[in-house]
């Protein structure tokens, strides 16, 4: 049995690996940013030497796309000095480091699905120090796996799903971007993958993502449908919403690793999944949906 540590371990998709993990009675130490500073490279260096993991899933992140426009200093300390200090320690300690990344480092411009090859080309600060994390990962020479992600939902953290929730019930009528698309990812589902590349032994980068493709307005849609809302969703454009950060107009990811590839439920299923766990419908009926 795999001993594990989770850095990020009290956000969204760190709360969802220590529940994965709790189910298949894995050995983890989950450290908050509360026990772990992971842009102090002393503390890394103690707790990897300390709790001896196999691996280390890093789920440690800033993840405010918007407030690193203006904070990029403080967004690549985290996102970049903090994963290359996860990677010099877990290198020099023979550990196995799962690293969650992001389809932000690409520029959003494609037609096709980007697959873990296709050239990078980050449009926003927070990219920017995405790939720069990657990059040290890679640099450090251990044995690591860089997870990129898209679009995540689930418990324990601001997304998507929760604001058209929360919106529907408060408003008549919600305006949604139907220009952007993607692959929603619920982190229920994306977990167990992350728990699986712990103990595998392949190496690189891997897309992990819902699957499937869907706008914004899509997504809303199949989540007011399914929780019964009875707010009406009306289509708009990414240029009548300005963001500090840009965001990618096209974030679908896909896979060129063959048999190494991870593969997640279609992005339906995750959301009915998510809608089902929250509670906000019934897991029987979720259940036969998605048979």
């Amino acid at each position: 049995m795999q001993k594990i540590l989770v850095t990020g371990a009290k956000g969204m998709l760190g709360q969802a690996v220590l529940a994965a993990a709790e189910q298949a009675s894995q050995t983890t130490l989950a450290l908050g940013r509360g026990e772990l500073d992971i842009t102090d490279a002393a503390a890394v260096k103690t707790a990897v030497e300390q709790f001896e993991p196999d691996a280390l899933i890093n789920c440690a992140a800033w993840t405010d796309v918007d407030g690193a426009e203006s904070e990029e200093a403080a967004a690549t300390e985290v996102n970049a000095a903090g994963a290359a200090n996860l990677a010099a320690s877990c290198a020099a300690s023979g550990v196995r480091l799962v690293h969650v990344s992001t389809d932000y480092v690409f520029d959003g411009c494609a037609t096709e699905p980007y697959v873990e090859s296709a050239p990078v080309s980050p449009q926003s600060a927070y990219g920017r120090s995405k790939l720069a994390g990657e990059r040290a990962i890679e640099a450090a020479g251990g044995d690591f796996a860089i997870i990129r992600a898209a679009w995540l939902f689930g418990a324990g953290g601001r997304n998507f799903v929760d604001t058209i929730l929360r919106l529907g019930r408060e408003r008549e009528q919600i305006e949604v971007v139907t220009d952007q698309i993607g692959c929603p990812t619920w982190s229920g589902n994306l977990a167990p993958a992350l728990l699986a590349s712990a103990g595998a032994r392949q190496t690189g980068i891997f897309h992990a993502a819902g699957g499937g493709r869907c706008s914004w307005f899509e997504l809303a849609s199949e989540t007011v449908s399914l929780a019964g809302l009875a707010c009406e969703l009306q289509p708009t454009t990414t240029e009548s919403f300005p963001r500090p950060a840009p965001r990618p107009a096209f974030s679908v990811l896909a896979s060129e690793r063959g048999d190494e590839a991870v593969l997640l439920p279609d992005w339906h299923e995750g959301l009915r999944g998510y809608l089902a766990a929250a509670g906000v419908i019934d897991s029987a009926a979720s259940a036969a949906q998605g048979n």
